[in-house]
């Protein structure tokens, strides 16, 4: 149970994502005191950063702080999944990305995912049986996975955090810095 100025956060993303959801997070949990690594897979458009989407074209760019092939699950205390659409629908399709994910979740350490990030949640079989939200339009993908459907700004289920859109922003972060300092949660049978 580290306090969140002790912690370390991993925000997983690639080309695509929506440029608030890593940004928000990334900034406000540094400025918490956590130490904040952006992980990225090596198939992205450029060697040194990741390019964010902002309304209907491509953002600013983020520095990556590591290659996902060089971040393990056991340096960090959280993992933090940004949405928008293209990033998370790459991300899913890429097996080192659900990996990490997977241990993720079998470690029992805490798990966020804003907007269309919960498809990742539903590639790596993690939020069947379990209370979730995401962006409205990922409602059904969501239900047809299993997921008691909350319409709320923030659901958390034994330590998987999930948000629907930028304006939860403010409650998305403070859960996870909640998460963080509760600890880990007994779900191993969640990435089997």
């Amino acid at each position: 149970m580290p306090k969140i100025s002790k912690a370390k956060i991993l925000i997983l993303a690639t080309d695509g994502f929506e440029q608030s959801e890593l940004e928000v997070p990334r900034d406000k949990l540094k400025e918490a005191g956590a130490l904040v690594h952006v992980v990225a897979p090596k198939s992205r458009q450029d060697k040194e950063t990741i390019k964010g989407w902002k309304g209907k074209d491509w953002g600013n760019p983020v520095k990556v702080d590591r290659d996902l092939a060089d971040a393990s699950e056991s340096f960090y205390d959280a993992l933090v999944l940004p949405g928008g659409q293209i990033n998370p629908d790459l991300l899913r399709g890429d097996d080192e990305a659900l990996t990490l994910i997977k241990a993720f979740l079998s470690s029992g350490k805490p798990v966020a995912a804003i907007c269309h990030a919960p498809w990742l949640l539903i590639e790596a079989n993690a939020v069947r049986g379990r209370k979730a939200t995401g962006y409205k339009t990922i409602k059904t993908d969501l239900v047809n996975a299993g997921v008691d459907w909350r319409d709320e700004p923030v659901v958390t289920d034994q330590g998987i955090i999930t948000s629907r859109n930028p304006d939860d922003l403010d409650a998305f972060v403070a859960k996870i810095i909640e998460e963080v300092e509760e600890g880990k949660h007994d779900r191993a049978e969640l990435a089997a």
